[in-house]
């Protein structure tokens, strides 16, 4: 299929580039990547709308110098694109995650193999990493654990390799969702059930440790969810936004009777660990 990349120079950046990926979102483009000046987005061609997007509030908003261009990406070989720019990710030499076409590395634990394609949640992004680094020094034996935002899965597969009972991999992204399947196939996990959709699939689930990496506004949004289907004592890792928005993201979790139990920090990027009392 042939994919539209909206690719966007935004100032001020940082707040400029969430705001843009979460207004985006809505509008059904399901990847994005981060580069300098901005984001690329991603949406099947069938499905963009050149006037939606010139309608979004951000690229309206004076406050904001916006610049755009639109490219078409005709469908292509992904499993090519990918051995030409994927690197195998080594975190803490405990996880390698690696494409098809690595090496296994038989020195380290915890060895993924990850299918990448278009999908969010290889590893190479800082929140990725910082949610692997978290997970590492978690005991994760017989827990039940969401994994909100999925992506490629690689956090879903990774609480199986650690032993947790069951896991639900959730994401609202139709390329994501398929994506999760595919790579559960990849590393011979039988633990982890794939749906696609958002917080709404949630009612009465309840879990050890719930795993979020998504953009602020879906974590604020979607908060007291989330700590509504968390066990007593159990751990909330939030990540997937700015250092900036931290003290927001912590007061919104307070409403509920949550607090910080740790955090971590990568470039601009933080990761929370959360327990609710």
């Amino acid at each position: 299929m042939n994919y539209i990349e909206l690719s966007v120079e935004i100032s001020p950046l940082e707040i400029g580039r969430e705001i843009t990926v979460a207004e985006l979102a809505e509008l059904g483009f399901e990847s994005f990547d981060d580069f300098d000046k901005g984001v690329k987005a991603y949406i099947q061609e069938d499905e963009f709308s050149k006037e939606a997007v010139k309608e979004i509030s951000i690229f309206k908003n004076e406050e904001f110098k916006v610049n755009y261009t639109i490219n078409l990406i005709e469908d292509k070989n992904w499993n090519e694109v990918w051995e030409l720019s994927f690197e195998p990710i080594n975190v803490n030499n405990q996880c390698f995650i690696r494409a098809p076409f690595h090496e296994v590395r038989n020195d380290i634990q915890f060895n993924i193999e990850i299918e990448p394609k278009m999908s969010f949640g290889t590893g190479h992004h800082e929140t990725t990493h910082l949610m692997i680094e978290e997970l590492l020094e978690m005991e994760m034996d017989g827990k039940n654990v969401l994994d909100m935002g999925c992506g490629t899965g690689v956090l879903a597969i990774l609480a199986e390799f650690k032993n947790a009972k069951n896991i639900c991999a959730i994401d609202i992204d139709e390329w994501a969702y398929e994506n999760t399947i595919e790579n559960i196939s990849r590393n011979n996990c039988k633990k982890i059930e794939a749906l696609k959709g958002g917080a709404e699939l949630l009612n009465n689930k309840k879990f050890d440790i719930i795993i979020a990496n998504i953009n602020r506004n879906i974590l604020l949004n979607d908060m007291e969810t989330y700590l509504s289907c968390l066990k007593e004592n159990g751990d909330l890792l939030l990540s997937g936004f700015f250092s900036s928005d931290k003290e927001i993201l912590l007061d919104e979790a307070k409403k509920y009777d949550a607090y910080l139990s740790n955090e971590n920090n990568k470039n601009d990027w933080t990761l929370l660990h959360l327990k609710r009392n």
